[in-house]
């Protein structure tokens, strides 16, 4: 178990996964459970291990629980780590087959994150401003969020947004930031 615990940690050291995808509402880049899967293959055959992702649904009361486990395996030992998520079966647009299919990436994507200890915070490029002094919002100069932008809100938390990112561009009505929370507390039982 010590050999496969320090090719684990070499893996963790070296791994680099790109965020491929853009978020236009948020105006931000993110990484999928494939973009981590691309990056760990070099570090397969190198290391003589194997990775594999498992799911089983854990839980049907009110929605579906997907647990997904990222596994780590030199052929004798493994090591493992795991995410749960919910499927959201009201989310409208989708079939069931795919209301799964989004949970179930939404899983693998934060169980292969957990084993390979992937942070998902900006990197210091992305965050440094070069000496330009910050921009202050005024919150009271934001518009309010009309139902257009109020939809692509839901969708925006529904993909892992934060409410914070919404806040900064929009002023928004007790009911819709009651409804925004909701997708948002939905969200973090996800993680």
């Amino acid at each position: 178990m010590k050999e496969l615990n320090k090719k684990l940690a070499v893996i963790q050291t070296k791994l680099k996964a790109k965020k491929s995808s853009y978020n236009s509402f948020g105006k931000y880049y993110f990484r999928k459970a494939e973009d981590i899967l691309e990056a760990v293959k070099p570090f397969l055959i190198e290391n003589s291990v194997s990775v594999t992702v498992t799911e089983d649904v854990v839980g049907t009361n009110e929605i579906p629980i997907i647990k997904s486990t990222a596994i780590i395996s030199d052929g004798e030992n493994s090591i493992t780590a795991t995410a749960v998520v919910g499927v959201d079966l009201n989310q409208k647009g989708m079939q069931t087959s795919q209301k799964f299919g989004a949970a179930s990436t939404y899983g693998k994507k934060y169980a292969l994150g957990n084993l390979f200890l992937i942070d998902d915070t900006e990197d210091a490029d992305a965050t440094n401003q070069h000496g330009k002094a910050a921009e202050i919002v005024d919150k009271n100069k934001r518009k309010w969020m009309d139902d257009l932008a109020f939809k692509k809100a839901i969708d925006f938390m529904k993909s892992g947004g934060a409410l914070a990112a919404i806040d900064l561009k929009y002023r928004t009505t007790e009911s819709q930031r009651k409804q925004l929370k909701n997708h948002s507390v939905l969200n973090k039982v996800n993680e």
